[in-house]
């Protein structure tokens, strides 16, 4: 299992779908997560600092966790079926509770635990990408002129 980092949010031309774009804090591998428009929104505003009149449901379901008296201690990444991403959302006392990754992810920036992926699915979809001298965001764009959400796609082996 690996520490990620989230790198942010691009969108990918011309059928502007946006992606969430993770690294391994510890390693070379980037996680691409193609994700909805109204979680691209909330994972950008929350990195960018930006807190809205009223709570958005990702701000909502961080203030039900204070309230109820628990601690959301981690985010996992944990599987990867048919080209879509599972996560888990890790409580204290080990309750686990599944969640898509665009909103564990948002969830997680908001209360600032950290995101891990397991290694099966940085096996099946992480990805080096090439001349580490270029900026982070210059190579995802290029990443993301060689791929489709397609390319994810789980395989009968």
């Amino acid at each position: 299992m690996s520490e990620m980092r989230v790198i942010g949010i691009r969108v990918e031309q011309p059928q502007n779908q946006p992606v969430l774009l993770l690294r391994e804090a510890e390693g070379e591998r980037y996680l691409p997560i193609w994700i909805g428009q109204a979680e691209a929104t909330a994972i950008v505003l929350e990195q960018e600092g930006v807190t809205p009149i009223r709570p958005l449901t990702h701000d909502l379901i961080k203030i039900l966790i204070t309230e109820l008296g628990r601690t959301l201690e981690e985010v996992r990444i944990v599987d990867l079926q048919e080209g879509t991403f599972y996560a888990d959302l890790v409580f204290d006392g080990d309750l686990r509770v599944s969640a898509r990754p665009s909103d564990s992810v948002a969830i997680a920036l908001r209360v600032g635990c950290p995101i891990f992926a397991e290694e099966p699915v940085l096996a099946e979809a992480g990805l080096v990408m090439p001349d580490e001298r270029e900026d982070e965001v210059e190579k995802f764009k290029e990443f993301l002129e060689s791929v489709s959400p397609d390319d994810f796609k789980a395989t009968d082996s």
